[in-house]
């Protein structure tokens, strides 16, 4: 599935989507049977998936790190799951932030890595048992809600609330990943960032199927010294504009931005663009937590070594309207695992 979402898909229904409906409803047909039908292996240590809607960030790996905090504050030793996607290893594979790049293991693998035991696997049943066998007693599935390869005791559902789910149509015509009703019913609940209204439509349903709903935001770490500063601000996510707002809200004035596509790796002109252009015109240069990381396979004495001393990087972190929401989320999971363990034993 393409990572660099077309704008399309996040505007009116038009010509482009209406020609794509009947593949769409066709890949709907097949998404929806998979999730409804699939075969999944039942993990023997509780699994939490964080995944969303649609095709594109959403809020997923701050979220994931969130509730990992809170599990390992309560003793638990919690272990992401990743599918290392925009790396090169194709093995199952223990992520070592101390060895591992971003070009081998993806870059939102060695963000997870930094606050809990992080495994990367195209197989997600190979991955959950390698964690399992790392000692891990709480599985956090980054993504993959829809693959239908595990068993969840509980799935959150991420929703952004500017950008809801986009036109509403099924992929390729737009960015939904399956059809609402059926992720609705694998969901444990949905998780609403952000304060504007495009999800509540989603937000209604959902409330409506039973489904309980949280609420949080997306904050920036900042000591307040980027506050008047001119910047050129540059991103390779998949919303660019939410990271040139969080900009924004440490008080900076971003002079000129940079996009590119989600999980991009600079080529040498870029690296060499950004930091000419930040020279001549005597800005500083911010990016987000995940793009530096993938500066690291840089030399020290080469232009991305360069880059990678001179940008500035917003740090993150998801708060939740309800401090005890990620407790509530762990408690539920434990309770659901704990009562499909035990229908297991026949106990």
């Amino acid at each position: 599935m393409a990572s660099e979402a077309p704008p399309f898909w996040w505007e009116k229904p038009g010509w482009a989507a209406r020609a794509l409906s009947p593949v769409a409803w066709v890949y709907g047909q097949i998404a929806g049977r998979r999730m409804d039908r699939a075969r999944r292996w039942a993990a023997p240590v509780p699994v939490i998936c964080v995944g969303n809607f649609t095709v594109g960030g959403a809020g997923k790996t701050p979220t994931a790190i969130a509730i990992a905090r809170a599990a390992s504050r309560r003793g638990l030793k919690p272990g992401f799951l990743s599918r290392g996607y925009g790396g090169s290893l194709d093995v199952t594979t223990l992520v070592d932030p101390g060895h591992h790049r971003a070009q081998e293991v993806g870059d939102e693998p060695l963000l997870l890595a930094r606050a809990a035991p992080t495994v990367i696997s195209r197989k997600r049943v190979e991955g959950a048992q390698r964690l399992v066998a790392e000692g891990i007693d709480l599985i956090i599935m980054d993504d993959g809600f829809q693959s239908a390869r595990l068993v969840f005791d509980y799935a959150l559902l991420v929703i952004d609330s500017r950008r809801g789910i986009g036109n509403g149509r099924l992929v390729p015509a737009g960015p939904v990943r399956a059809p609402l009703g059926h992720q609705l019913r694998h969901a444990s609940a949905v998780l609403k960032i952000g304060r504007e209204t495009a999800a509540d439509p989603v937000i209604r349903t959902a409330a409506r199927a039973g489904r309980p709903v949280f609420v949080a935001n997306i904050v920036h770490e900042d000591d307040g010294s980027l506050k008047g500063q001119r910047v050129l601000a540059f991103a390779g996510i998949a919303d660019p504009e939410k990271f040139y707002r969080t900009v924004r809200g440490t008080g900076a004035e971003i002079v000129t931005t940079r996009n590119f596509p989600d999980h991009h790796h600079l080529e040498a002109d870029e690296i060499a663009g950004l930091l000419d252009d930040a020279d001549v015109s005597g800005l500083l240069l911010v990016t987000t937590a995940k793009d530096r990381v993938r500066l690291d396979a840089g030399h020290e004495a080469d232009r991305m070594g360069e880059l990678a001393r001179e940008v500035r990087v917003i740090d993150v972190e998801i708060v939740f309207d309800d401090p005890a929401a990620p407790d509530k989320m762990i408690d539920a999971a434990l309770f659901a695992a704990r009562h499909r363990l035990l229908r297991r034993s026949g106990a």
